[in-house]
């Protein structure tokens, strides 16, 4: 008769594993303490109210607790303890961040006239978008501390320019709640990025008053978009204008459809792929100039030369797009990999990608709930474990002589990375979007080739070509390019079943399927493939959640219900 072992005795044999597991992977637990900071993060914001002083003291006492044993040697207590004091590390920037913000603003609920300087001006596809610092609305009042945002009427003629006072007479409102519970909060959002309210223009706008300096990049930025539309009249100049400048107000909601349905809107959002093309080029052309000169090529590193190069060319991209969550995250690592290159070390690694998350989570915390942050770190964490668990064939593969060799090679990288972020990103997209693009391996397969060769190239050489008023050949050929891309995005999504709507999974079955693919990316032992579990349970955490059988908004003016024929 075979002797059973109960589940605490099991349990136990595990845990007595946990430290020589723990030892093996030592290297790999700094790499927990980004997702420690972003649990904190995620405690603050589950909050109702904000913390009080003895959890902020209580978290420097951590922190002090931490740098005590770090000094003394390690250990698997001390790994713990600053597994704590990073997640304070979130959850007490997160409190600091609330409160040297801006108090909301008070917006008066009646149609008024408002004055104030215009910070931004965004081309919507029927009608101009302004941003206002330094609002007023009556007066003797102080100018509001957070800028308002004010949608011109369609007919209105006038062209504001950044730095120019205008009044308008419009009604305001302060940002919404969410919709239903779980929904995105608007207000949490505006909070954080400043924004004090949103409005509408009921009458036409005048200028007022002279033109001051306008905000940094903000001028550059509109004539950008405004000589890209010139070129580029159509849907093809407001998807070019967006992969220059990062605004994607002008684009219609046929393509933008167009592309979501077929898995390629993450192309009209400038991220990494976009920053590692325009620093790619960057190096490559200074490379080639360098090795030109046979002078300058004898005497210096090429590459060592032209790596900090490239990275400031990212950097001026970086600033022109608006310091957007993707762009700093791929910014932040490719300042990692020059450094690297210049210290003789790995350029690309997942500590790069730890390293880059905690220093976008220290500059907007807020950003962590966004499908921004979520996808893009999720997509890239996935690839880099992939990189690092390559098997031992494909060196082999790679060493072969065979011309179709190098052809397999970059069809398979690019069906294996299209398919590894698809994967990454599905919890994220089912959370936030609620939808599943079952044909995006294959309209990523056709377009991200298209862009990366042919789209951003031409755009780089139209925006350094911009001065010299030669920008017009560049962009005809970025025009071209785009309209490939929308003609592989219109035709994946007319394909049958190419957009299916899936419930949307919970916050916490976010979490959890987060989790599960860290697990499955930080370790290296095979104890790794845990991961998949909290995985599989987060993706169909939305059969444990029963919907609400009536909703009523915050005002009882709105009341949604469920009935046999459906909901009302």
């Amino acid at each position: 008769m075979v002797a059973r072992t109960s589940p605490a005795r099991r349990m136990r044999a595990v845990l007595a594993q946990l430290p020589a597991l723990l030892a093996e992977e030592w290297s790999r637990l700094p790499l927990w303490w980004p997702v420690a900071m972003a649990c904190g993060v995620l405690f603050y914001f589950s909050q109702s109210e904000e913390p009080g002083r003895q959890a902020l003291w209580l978290g420097l006492a951590l922190a002090g607790l931490a740098l005590l044993l770090a000094w003394q040697g390690w250990g698997l207590t001390g790994w713990a303890v600053s597994l704590a004091a990073c997640a304070w590390l979130g959850f007490g920037w997160c409190a600091w961040q609330a409160a040297r913000m801006p108090a909301p603003l008070a917006l008066p609920r009646t149609a008024l006239e408002v004055t104030g300087r215009v910070a931004a001006v965004e081309q919507l596809p029927s009608a101009l978008r302004v941003t206002l610092q330094e609002a007023r609305w009556s007066a003797g009042m102080p100018p509001a501390a957070r800028p308002i945002r004010l949608r011109l009427r369609d007919q209105d003629p006038i062209r504001p320019a950044p730095g120019e006072v205008l009044r308008v007479r419009a009604l305001l409102r302060p940002p919404s709640a969410p919709a239903y519970p779980g929904a995105w909060d608007f207000q949490r959002d505006a909070f954080f990025s400043g924004l004090g309210g949103s409005g509408f223009a009921l009458g036409p706008a005048e200028r007022v008053g002279d033109a001051g300096d306008p905000p940094a990049f903000a001028a550059t930025r509109r004539a950008i978009e405004e000589r890209v539309r010139a070129v580029l009249p159509g849907p093809e100049g407001a998807i070019a204008a967006a992969l220059i400048t990062g605004s994607q107000s002008a684009i219609a909601p046929a393509p933008m459809a167009a592309m979501r349905d077929s898995g390629l809107a993450h192309l009209l959002s400038v991220s990494g792929l976009h920053m590692a093309i325009v620093i790619g080029l960057g190096f490559a052309g200074l490379r080639f100039l360098i090795a030109l000169w046979p002078w300058l090529a004898l005497r210096v590193d090429g590459k060592r030369l032209a790596a900090p190069l490239g990275l400031a060319l990212g950097a001026g991209y970086l600033l022109l797009t608006g310091l957007q969550v993707p762009m700093l995250r791929s910014f932040a690592m490719a300042a990692l990999a020059v450094a690297g290159l210049l210290l003789g070390r790995r350029a690309l690694s997942l500590r790069a990608l730890g390293l880059a998350a905690m220093v976008v989570m220290a500059w907007q915390p807020a950003a962590l709930l966004g499908p921004s942050f979520q996808m893009s770190f999720s997509a890239v964490l996935a690839l880099l474990a992939v990189a690092e668990a390559r098997p031992a064939w494909l060196a082999g593969f790679r060493s072969g002589r065979e011309w179709w060799r190098r052809p397999a090679l970059i069809l398979g990288g690019l069906l294996l990375t299209s398919l590894v972020a698809g994967l990454a990103t599905m919890p994220a997209g089912l959370h936030h979007f609620g939808r599943l693009q079952l044909y995006g391996v294959a309209a990523n397969l056709l377009a991200v080739p298209l862009t990366s060769v042919w789209v951003m190239p031409a755009g780089l050489v139209a925006v350094l070509l911009l001065p010299l008023g030669l920008e017009a050949w560049p962009l005809a050929a970025m025009g071209w390019g785009i309209e490939g891309i929308l003609l592989i995005a219109a035709t994946v999504a007319a394909w049958p079943g190419a957009a299916l709507l899936a419930p949307p999974i919970p916050g916490w079955g976010l979490g959890l399927a987060s989790f599960g693919l860290a697990w499955l990316c930080l370790w290296r032992l095979p104890w790794r493939w845990f991961g998949l579990l909290p995985i599989v349970v987060g993706l169909g955490s939305d059969s444990f959640v029963t919907p609400p059988d009536s909703l009523v908004s915050g005002d009882s003016r709105l009341v949604a219900f469920r009935t046999a024929e459906g909901p009302v």
